[in-house]
């Protein structure tokens, strides 16, 4: 997969993994991690999809409906080449915490939906559940952070408190933080999610 990696200053910290969004790439979101961490290590990954010239993670079917083999696939796809990354760059894939945005914050809950130890933890702006009528894993000891728009005309308020309900069933421990806003990226939910990861650091020291 094409990708970055850039070696933090401090190796004890999360490696953060970049998910852009629909028709994004992998430099998308390289600010958005500066803000959270400026010292974690940095792999930010292009997805294998091209819908309409526009990189994404995974085919769909129409808007928010997900081509649901393809997704299983993609995001198998996903969790092994974050195996193959950890063996080359020399990073702990047990301490990995996923930065995604709408269809890279769905890829990301998708590894927390169908693999255990994918991920330490995500912070998912404006995710969608990405299936349902499944078993998910037991997400004992990983934090989640969502972020929505109360007037997110893709993902509805009912639907990011179903993702909610489905990841603390599976014993994740999930903060959801609201802007008055639509699908849009905010510098707001941003510092929330900054604040969120620093307590999460502080809780693992």
């Amino acid at each position: 997969m094409k990708h970055i990696f850039h070696k933090g200053k401090d190796s004890d910290k999360p490696t953060l993994l970049l998910l852009h969004g629909t028709g994004g790439n992998e430099l998308d979101l390289l600010p958005v991690a500066g803000r959270v961490d400026d010292e974690a290590s940095i792999l930010s990954v292009r997805g294998n999809i091209l819908e309409n010239g526009m990189p994404r993670f995974f085919k769909r079917l129409a808007e928010g409906v997900f081509d649901e083999e393809d997704l299983i696939f993609r995001t198998e796809e996903l969790n092994k080449f974050l195996d193959e990354a950890a063996e080359k760059y020399d990073f702990d894939r047990g301490n990995m915490i996923a930065i995604g945005y709408s269809n890279g914050a769905n890829i990301a809950a998708s590894l927390l939906f169908h693999y255990q130890n994918a991920l330490k933890g995500a912070v998912l702006h404006h995710p969608m559940v990405p299936r349902r009528g499944v078993d998910l894993p037991d997400l004992s000891g990983k934090s989640v952070f969502i972020a929505a728009g109360t007037n997110d005309p893709i993902c509805s308020p009912s639907e990011t408190s179903e993702l909610q309900t489905l990841l603390e069933k599976a014993n994740a421990k999930v903060e959801l933080h609201w802007e008055n806003k639509g699908h849009q990226l905010t510098a707001e939910e941003v510092e929330a999610a900054t604040q969120w990861y620093r307590t999460i650091i502080k809780t693992d020291e």
